[in-house]
């Protein structure tokens, strides 16, 4: 393992707040920060690090975007006693865009070997690759989701942030088992790469079928181990920053998908890029990112209370047959979540919906998108 201290660098917690006192009950005077001397991250849960590389979104930015955003997480009030944080600082940015990729990878690393929980604030969304490849160098095959307007893959682009997602699922080896994406607006994605993406056995999302019924990604993020959120998925009246597009999910949308990576028992690493403060109006857009991790951090004191999937004296089992084919549905006496069985035994989270097909005699469309991949 590395010495952290050599890729971070610390928090000027009296400037973000203007040497003004927290009161008792307000993140910035509850949490562990990095001011001077780096904080025992042996008990803690929750790690959060910022990112300020924006070279791949081919500029260099004018404001430190992780501090901004700091500046009004720290303001919020702390609920989750039970919830240990840690904010760990800046990692620092690299001589080149692939250093600052590395460094941070080895940060990850480091943290995810502690068992950590780490949310990325900051940096251009091709800093996805950073936080991928910390499982990559782990040997790590994960489920990886993204959410975004637009699906990164156009390699005629010259910004990495534009096509990131080609080395990150076709580089060798390659350690994504299953991508998902949420949120894309068909106007801004070529026909043929969805295509392409669906014929991967991968799913997408769009945002108009995802509005309809928010709840369904629910079990899409709580199976994967890390989720990418670029802001460009938030409409721009809500985050002014986000200057993709005047569509996209709300505000309290976006809250409520980092509450549902929150309560996933595998998810380890939610990355939210694509924050330019400069172009801020109000530190809304920065507010906006501060009550997504306040809600992340919600959804992770919600998955305490889930008991063990093989204790099921806390579900309740459901057993059906569909196309022939026979399965088990399990239901949790304490969150009410849901998860199906496929052939091989395996449990995936589903939704109620999926077990409402199967008890109607249909396979659910999320079962047998699981099979193809297994297949």
């Amino acid at each position: 393992m590395y010495d952290l201290h050599e890729f971070l660098s610390p928090v000027n917690v009296a400037v973000l707040n203007d040497n003004k006192a927290y009161n008792g009950s307000q993140m910035g005077s509850v949490i562990k920060i990095y001011e001077e001397e780096f904080p025992e991250l042996e008990n803690v849960d929750i790690v959060i690090a910022g990112i300020n590389e924006f070279r791949g979104a081919g500029f260099t930015a004018k404001e430190n975007a992780a501090d901004a955003v700091r500046q009004k997480f720290y303001q919020l009030h702390y609920w989750h006693n039970e919830i240990s944080i840690a904010d760990i600082g800046n990692i620092k940015t690299g001589a080149s865009l692939g250093d600052s990729y590395s460094a941070i990878s080895i940060v990850l690393k480091d943290l995810l070997q502690m068992n950590k929980i780490v949310i990325l604030l900051g940096g251009s969304h091709d800093n996805t690759l950073g936080q991928y490849f910390s499982y990559k160098s782990l040997n790590k095959i994960i489920d990886a989701t993204v959410v975004d307007a637009a699906i990164d893959l156009r390699s005629e682009s010259p910004l990495n942030s534009e096509h990131f997602l080609m080395e990150m699922l076709t580089s060798e080896p390659n350690m994504v088992r299953h991508y998902n994406h949420i949120g894309f607006q068909s106007y801004f994605v070529n026909p043929q790469m969805l295509e392409t993406i669906d014929k991967l056995r991968f799913d997408c999302f769009r945002v108009g079928t995802v509005k309809e019924n928010l709840g369904e990604m629910e079990p899409v993020i709580r199976n994967s181990d890390m989720l990418s959120f670029d802001i460009a998925a938030i409409k721009h009246s809500d985050a002014p920053a986000s200057v993709c597009s005047p569509n996209g999910f709300s505000g309290e949308e976006a809250c409520t998908l980092s509450r549902y990576a929150g309560m996933s028992n595998i998810l380890s690493t939610f990355g939210i890029f694509g924050f330019d403060a400069s172009k801020d109006i109000d530190g809304l857009t920065a507010l906006q990112i501060a009550q997504m991790m306040w809600y992340f951090i919600d959804g992770k004191s919600k998955s305490r209370k889930e008991a063990a999937l093989d204790n099921r004296e806390y579900f309740n089992e459901y057993h059906t047959v569909f196309a022939e084919t026979g399965t088990v549905f399990i239901q949790s006496k304490k969150t009410g979540r849901w998860w199906m069985q496929l052939p091989n035994k395996k449990m995936i989270a589903c939704s109620y919906n999926d077990y409402l097909f199967a008890s109607n005699n249909e396979i659910p469309e999320r079962w047998l998108r699981a099979q193809e991949r297994d297949a």
